[in-house]
């Protein structure tokens, strides 16, 4: 790609030296702007600059003036709105509902820079102050899981799709960068966009063959109804078998086109392989360090998707449920892009995605046919449809080694032990890689519980296999003469688990895993995940029963104590 600038512009001057008067498009986030093919706001702006539209950004602007939302005057076609690479929501509380002091996006990393709900109100800034403006357009993690009718867990109530809340004008969701382009190529042949994959709309009437979805007053006032309209919501959720969905809002419908096609591998390459500056724009740059940007910097990812489906996590229903694999030419390039970087130490900091060894692990029948509908790919079992190989991703480890410059490389995001259970023919080996080179003292793994009937509320393998990964681990570890650990995640006050649970998860970590788990966080209800609708509704929606639900702020706090040893607080 040529003359695309490093940074998007993010003020008139820079705009100028471009030779650039006016933008296409402009985008408004929550974050801090760091340009990283790691950050969603960056990626989309890269894509759209390479299909030939000029793109500027505004991040974290004031609500109060009108001085930063009009920096960069008035795009062409559209503003592009996202939170950030966090729900604000999520960013801003913690799961006891206490307001967060730091912001790991925020430069100078005080939580004073992005407001609630911050979708909706950067929306209201520009209806504001830019009257009769151009279309905006949301996309990110916050619009794109709060597109459809939803329980809220900091209001305690199903909410409408925040496209009707924000008064915005479409939502482009899950993985953007392809919808977004065919978007602003339609505003800008002044066509209809809304037959693009990817999108929701607000319409006055019903669409001819798209699927019905429970109204947001049905759903709103009926937990059945709200079951059935998540399920048949996340049933439609991938882009062979999707269907178009439409659901009431009063006298007019929220309508969602189908899910955006998967990307080839050359689209995906072609991503990744933009330029990108791997720092934090300087104009913001000088209001204070924002600490992300220790992690993002020379960071790579492999891959986007999951197979998981754990019933908490968001991913399946954002990024998909098809592993999207980088090929392994184009990581490497970055790798050694990364390596003649003028701040590089010698240190990628994570070669990984959503779950690090998933990377070219796929079904074939879920690549023509779509996701099965009936079971899940590696819950309660790993299926023997699903090619469990690590020996993709064992050569790229090795291959990454080789480049000048590069002293180590880590793989911090967590890794699926039941995965490498799974591959008897080269999960040992994959798992002795790990062990010998890419681990920085610690490997994190998630198990999440360790008691059998709130893993399957989870959606997670039974602790059977984390002892037998453990065992193997520790034994690598001793191999090679190594002093290094495994990391536990761990949720409490899931849905369906007690303090009883606790306690004798407590007992298992201690006896079994030999440890005191410090990572331990207490669920938090985000919109558009299983558990959230079993902490809402109260009953497992997968047998119809009913389970316990803790929703006492003081008791939610107790059961992590109970396992994190806070011996004051479990009197």
């Amino acid at each position: 790609m040529k003359n695309t600038p490093v940074f998007l512009p993010t003020t008139p001057d820079e705009a100028h030296r471009l030779g650039w008067d006016t933008m296409d498009v402009i985008l408004v986030t929550g974050d801090a702007y760091i340009d990283s093919p790691l950050i969603g706001v960056s990626v989309i702006g890269k894509v759209l600059i390479d299909a030939g539209y000029r793109v500027g950004i505004i991040a974290q602007p004031d609500l109060n003036t009108d001085q930063d939302i009009k920096r960069l005057g008035e795009p062409r076609l559209f503003w592009g709105i996202t939170a950030g690479c966090i729900d604000s929501m999520v960013a801003n509380y913690t799961p006891l509902k206490k307001k967060r002091r730091s912001d790991d996006y925020t430069p100078g990393g005080k939580n004073e820079r992005r407001p609630d709900r911050a979708t909706i109100a950067y929306t209201n800034l520009i209806r504001r102050y830019r009257r009769n403006s151009r279309p905006i357009i949301l996309g990110g993690i916050e619009a794109s899981l709060r597109r459809i009718a939803h329980y809220d867990f900091w209001d305690n109530k199903v909410r409408r799709s925040i496209l009707f809340d924000s008064k915005a004008d479409m939502i482009v969701y899950g993985m953007g960068e392809k919808t977004v382009c065919e978007l602003a190529d339609c505003l800008n042949r002044g066509d209809d966009a809304t037959r693009i994959r990817g999108l929701c709309y607000i319409s006055k009437n019903k669409i001819d063959g798209y699927t019905a979805l429970p109204s947001f007053e049905e759903a709103s006032s009926s937990k059945k109804a709200f079951t059935e309209m998540f399920s048949t919501f996340y049933s439609n959720n991938d882009p062979i078998k999707g269907k178009g969905l439409y659901q009431g809002h009063g006298d007019r419908y929220l309508v969602q086109t189908p899910p955006q096609n998967i990307p080839g591998i050359k689209e995906i390459d072609r991503i990744y392989d933009l330029d990108y500056a791997r720092d934090v724009h300087p104009y913001y740059k000088t209001r204070g360090k924002v600490k992300a940007i220790e992690t993002i910097q020379f960071s790579i990812s492999t891959h986007r998707g999951c197979l998981g489906e754990c019933n908490f996590c968001s991913i399946a229903v954002h990024e998909g449920r098809i592993v999207v694999s980088r090929s392994t030419a184009s990581i490497l390039r970055e790798a050694g892009i990364i390596a003649g970087h003028p701040e590089f130490k010698g240190y990628i900091q994570d070669l990984g995605g959503p779950t690090a060894n998933m990377y070219a692990i796929q079904c074939k029948k879920m690549i023509k046919q779509g996701p099965c509908r009936d079971r899940r790919c590696i819950f309660p079992k790993v299926c023997s449809g699903l090619n469990v190989d690590h020996s993709s991703l064992l050569n790229l480890l090795k291959e990454i080694r080789k480049i000048r410059g590069v002293k180590k490389v880590f793989v911090a995001s967590g890794i699926r032990y039941d995965l490498v259970l799974a591959d008897k023919a080269f999960g040992m080996a994959y798992l002795e890689e790990i062990v010998k080179h890419h681990v920085s003292g610690q490997m994190k793994i998630a198990p999440e519980h360790t008691e059998e009937k709130v893993l399957k509320k989870m959606g997670k393998p039974g602790p059977g296999m984390l002892t037998e990964f453990r065992e193997k681990f520790y034994a690598l570890t001793k191999s090679f003469d190594k002093r290094q650990f495994l990391t536990y995640y761990l949720i409490a006050a899931h849905p369906g688990c007690t303090e009883n649970d606790m306690r004798r998860c407590r007992d298992f970590t201690r006896k079994r895993l030999n440890t005191i788990p410090e990572q331990v966080q207490i669920f938090t209800p985000t919109p558009c995940t299983y558990s959230t609708l079993m902490y809402y509704t109260g009953y497992d929606p997968f047998n119809e029963e009913p389970l316990f639900v803790e929703k006492d702020v003081l008791k939610k706090q107790r059961q992590k104590n109970l396992i994190t040893g806070n011996a004051k607080a479990v009197k």
